[in-house]
């Protein structure tokens, strides 16, 4: 049970997407601290509930990564995190009445369902105890950045010259764990990690979201411009899943890449490198921005033309041989199927790679891009709904890019460009390691491509590709 020493009632703080203790507003908010302070006095309960309308569909890599930031998170509370199962409508309640609080902070969540969850936990509050949103994951709040018309941007570089206008909040106080009097209930409810077999994640948490950003700046940013397309090299950030998870905020981020273009002593193509990487941040915020104004998109197709072309079915005949063999790294084509290995090994997969193995999905075996969204979520240890579907959408034309439906890449001149000395195909594929050079990416080229069991392509990209425009051409306005 909660102590009775603190002078005012304690508040419960619910982690969910934001798993650290650098700025956080709503932590900050629950201490009692006033706007622009450090934390205030008030006793803090630290709950994160294992929610199983989450849970459930999450695949083992994101369970995994959840739960190592969580440990992460715990140890540094010295053993004082609560962790519950259930629906958070039963659970916040009840923790609420256990500690005898009068408040429950949390990030306020702007995703379809996290609105009507916590729309159903204040109502299970009741009066006595109030919800209270503060902060978001995000570093302008998804909604905020509207049109001259007071409408949402329909496509990215106009939000993303918005977004610059509108500006940020700095980040706040960096609480260390002693700054704060953590309250405890009894009661704690981990679930087991699941057995990723040979699938290795790096370090969670976040300590390791801040070691890997302040790498990234330090070594990477100042040439991402260059590196950022080649997945041969460690050209990313590697921040994806830390962002996912809130270990490190954007605005952190922002902050300092600010920093660095406001200092004036960059060159040209470092500042290009820092303007790239923030745009990147900037899709992140477009895509959570379309998500909140259209929340159907999460499943469904936003430009709803596209929903009356033509597909085949992942489950019978040719279509199920050939997900099969997407899904496996074996549809012949060694830029894609590199990429869908890298998915299995890792539980990510180089962005690049990502928008070529989805065209392929799409493009030239004609299934629809919410196959490929759900596997996808089943595998990326950084699997984030606004970003993951809404890149799908992009992939397969019907989303908020204007580039039109014949945007096909093709997987071989892909490869070459991007791998041009076949490395990242040779890391993944081991059956072409003996190919040296880009004739990697065309094994049926070279006399022995096939000698170590590697697939011939299932299908004929040319063939595919003018299928594709067929289909396309029969609901094209």
């Amino acid at each position: 049970m909660a102590s009775e020493s603190s002078e005012q009632a304690p508040a419960v703080l619910w982690f969910r997407r934001d798993l650290r203790l650098a700025d956080h507003p709503a932590l900050l908010a629950a201490t009692g601290a006033e706007p622009g302070d450090g934390p205030g006095g008030r006793a803090v309960v630290p709950l994160f509930v294992v929610d199983p309308a989450l849970w459930g569909p999450s695949g083992d890599p994101r369970r995994a990564w959840l739960l190592r930031s969580l440990r992460a998170l715990d140890e540094r509370l010295d053993g004082g995190l609560v962790v519950r199962e259930g629906d958070p409508a039963d659970v916040v309640p009840a923790v609420a009445r256990d500690a005898g609080a009068g408040e429950v902070h949390v990030t306020a969540d702007t995703g379809p369902y996290g609105r009507r969850r916590d729309a159903a936990v204040e109502e299970a509050l009741g009066d006595g105890v109030s919800l209270v949103r503060t902060g978001t994951p995000y570093a302008v709040g998804p909604g905020s950045v509207l049109n001259g018309s007071g409408e949402a941007y329909k496509v990215f570089t106009p939000f993303y010259r918005a977004w610059l206008r509108h500006g940020w909040p700095s980040p706040g106080h960096d609480v260390e764990p002693g700054d704060v009097s953590w309250e405890q209930v009894e009661g704690r409810e981990w679930p087991s990690e699941p057995d990723l077999g040979d699938l290795e994640l790096p370090e969670a948490g976040e300590a390791a979201a801040r070691e890997r950003w302040e790498s990234f700046r330090d070594d990477g940013l100042l040439t991402y411009a260059e590196t950022r397309n080649s997945p041969a090299v460690d050209g990313t950030s590697g921040l994806s899943a830390h962002l996912k998870y809130g270990e490190v905020h954007p605005r952190t981020l922002l902050a300092g890449l600010g920093r660095l273009l406001d200092d004036g002593r960059l060159s040209t193509d470092s500042k290009d490198s820092v303007d790239t990487f923030r745009s990147e941040l900037g899709w992140r915020e477009f895509y959570a921005d379309v998500l909140w104004h259209h929340p159907r998109t999460a499943r469904e197709y936003h430009r709803e033309e596209y929903a009356d072309l033509r597909y085949d079915s992942p489950s019978r005949g040719a279509g199920r041989s050939r997900l099969e063999a997407w899904q496996e790294g074996r549809t012949g084509y060694p830029f894609v199927d590199a990429g869908m290995r890298q998915l299995r090994a890792e539980g990510w997969m180089h962005n690049r790679v990502r928008m070529v193995v989805a065209s392929f999905l799409v493009k030239d075996l004609h299934l629809e891009w919410q196959v490929g969204a759900r596997y996808f979520l089943r595998w990326l240890r950084d699997g984030d709904l606004a970003s993951n579907n809404h890149g799908w959408q992009w992939a397969a034309g019907s989303g908020t890019d204007a580039a039109p439906f014949f945007r096909i890449f093709n997987p071989v001149t892909q490869g070459v460009k991007f791998d041009p000395d076949g490395d990242y195909v040779r890391r993944y594929v081991p059956e072409l390691r003996h190919v040296a050079g880009k004739a990697v990416h065309t094994p049926w080229e070279v006399e022995d491509g096939y000698d170590h069991s590697y697939p011939e392509r299932v299908v004929d990209h040319a063939a595919e590709r003018a299928e594709a425009l067929d289909r396309f051409g029969a609901v094209r306005p």
